[in-house]
């Protein structure tokens, strides 16, 4: 029987579910054409189903630093597996998990696993919302925490590849309670904070924007938020759930050395296993439940099998591989960056530690509506004409390139001279 192409899976996919995908930017459609299914990953490949192989810039959206199918990883996962899929029960493997975070985060002192970085923003915020009796939250324009209701206006990934504003199913009431103000703006987050005044419970924000293409925080900017924070009485709730064990062990609160109260982790946590995780300092994480009132549960939080993939990589993303991790991801981002300029073609390629971007912009942007103004038909065009040299980067220009460790001098120079003649097809 012959094996089914990405275009017969997509329009199968179709007729059973809405769009053809589970999660809205893999359908392709700020990029156009038939996404690729995905049968098979090693290390910085992947392969479809039509048999093409690529070299993996997306490495499932950033939960695979080490690469797909890394030994260690795969041996606990299936070591986990064969005592038992779930339990429902508490056991060993999530102490030593909650342990292994606490011990690399410098802001947590107790952690809640739970199974998406959806959940965990949301329970985040219900807990910062719980601690101080208080209803408002600010975040950021472009900011992408998750789809719950009251994080999901202006928000970044998914929904501004898709150009939804907000989401139709959210009501007025949902969001009432949510402050937008744009990203690297002190003027506005004084502002902002000042109004809500006694009633404002949390900022949140990803401490590096990576949701709306890659946007570092202005210098001092983090550190402006936990003085506004502390001035307030609100809690500063930083998502990690792309930066955490990303950018290093202590992810971006870690580089920077600004402490926020709650930490929101996902994806690099669980091994490429639905896993994810918020914590904190112990005097706000008392107030969930049992211990305290604020409600949350999970029937496969703590899932054995993802506890003991998680546990395994993060016992190998030591501090030496951070660094081998963010000298590759320098040596791809000088490839592209050549390959550019050897095209004639304007676009930033930008870096921040192991985290990459490509804008075609005439120049860095510091907000969400910068990135929004970008040429974002020229990266589909760009983006395809990679797919067609084997090299598989996002499929929106509001993403970020997450490299890997299985990611060597001579893959980097095929994807530099991939982008090479890609960018000449351009003009």
């Amino acid at each position: 029987m012959d094996t089914p192409t990405s275009e017969q899976l997509f329009a199968r996919a179709q007729r059973v579910i809405p769009g053809g995908v589970n999660s809205p930017v893999r359908a392709f459609g700020s990029v156009g054409g038939t996404p690729r299914f995905l049968s098979q990953g090693e290390g910085a490949t992947v392969v479809d189903a039509d048999g093409n192989r690529y070299i993996d810039l997306v490495q499932s959206w950033g939960p695979l630093p080490l690469g797909h199918v890394r030994d260690e990883v795969v041996s606990a996962a299936r070591d986990a597996l064969e005592r038992g899929a779930t339990f429902g029960a508490p056991t060993a493997g999530e102490v030593a998990l909650a342990e292994a975070i606490r011990d690399a985060v410098p802001s947590v002192e107790q952690v809640r696993l739970v199974s998406s970085g959806t959940e965990a923003a949301m329970s985040a915020i219900r807990l910062a919302r719980g601690a101080t009796g208080r209803s408002r939250i600010l975040k950021f324009a472009g900011h992408y925490h998750g789809h719950s209701d009251a994080l999901l206006v202006q928000a970044g990934s998914g929904v501004a590849t898709l150009g939804i504003p907000g989401s139709p199913g959210v009501t007025a009431g949902a969001v009432a309670d949510t402050v937008i103000v744009p990203w690297n703006d002190r003027d506005a987050v004084e502002a902002a904070v000042t109004d809500a005044g006694d009633d404002l419970a949390a900022i949140l924000c990803e401490p590096v924007a990576a949701n709306m293409n890659l946007v570092p925080p202005a210098d001092g900017f983090l550190a402006f938020l936990r003085e506004q924070a502390d001035r307030s009485g609100a809690l500063l709730v930083f998502d990690e759930v792309i930066t955490g064990f990303r950018l290093g062990r202590a992810g971006a609160q870690g580089r920077a050395g600004v402490t926020p109260d709650l930490t929101v982790l996902g994806k690099a946590i669980g091994g490429g296993f639905p896993l994810a995780a918020f914590g904190g300092r112990e005097e706000h994480m008392r107030h969930l439940a049992p211990v305290g009132s604020v409600y949350q549960a999970g029937t496969l939080s703590g899932n054995p099998v993802a506890v003991a993939a998680g546990r395994a990589q993060l016992d190998l993303l030591t501090d030496d591989v951070y660094v081998e991790l963010e000298d590759i991801t320098t040596r791809l981002v000088e490839g592209l960056r050549s390959a550019f300029a050897d095209a004639g073609v304007t676009a930033r390629v930008r870096q921040h530690g192991t985290l990459a971007g490509i804008l075609f912009a005439a120049a860095d942007p510091t907000s969400y509506e910068e990135v929004r103004r970008a040429d974002h038909d020229r990266y589909a065009r760009f983006f395809h004409a990679m797919l067609e040299r084997g090299v598989a980067l996002p499929p929106s220009g509001y993403e970020v390139l997450f490299t890997s460790t299985a990611l060597d001098d001579a893959t980097i120079e095929v994807v530099a001279a991939a982008a090479r003649e890609a960018a000449a097809t351009l003009d």
